[in-house]
C-alpha cells in the first residue's frame, strides 16, 4: 500500500511537470513538437474509443456519436499524450527518489 501511495504522488509530479512543459512548448511556439506528442497518443486514444461503449462516451462527452467527432478524439489524443508522459516521470521519479 505504501508503494502505491509513494507512485500516485511521483504520478501526480510528473502529471504538473508534463503539463508544464505543454504550457512551455505552447509559450515559446514549438507547435511541431505537440503535434509529435499529440501523435504518441493516437494509438491509445483509437483503442479506447474502439473498446469502450458508444454510450459510455456519449454520457460522458455529451456529444451523440462522441468516438466519431474530431474534438472528442483530439482533445482524448491530447489526454493520453500527456499521462505516457507523466508515466515516464513517475517511474523515473520513484526510482530516484525510492527505490535507490
Amino acid at each position: 500500500m505504501r508503494s502505491l501511495l509513494q507512485f500516485s504522488a511521483c504520478f501526480a509530479l510528473g502529471l504538473v511537470v508534463a503539463a508544464m512543459l505543454l504550457i512551455c512548448l505552447m509559450f515559446f511556439g514549438q507547435f511541431d513538437l505537440i503535434d509529435g506528442l499529440i501523435i504518441t497518443g493516437k494509438p491509445l486514444a483509437q483503442l479506447s474509443l474502439t473498446l469502450l461503449p458508444d454510450a459510455f462516451w456519449s454520457d460522458l462527452t455529451g456529444v451523440a456519436d462522441a468516438a466519431q467527432n474530431r474534438s472528442v478524439q483530439s482533445f482524448l489524443q491530447m489526454c493520453a499524450a500527456l499521462g505516457q508522459c507523466a508515466l515516464l516521470l513517475a517511474l523515473g521519479f520513484f526510482r530516484l527518489w525510492y527505490r535507490a
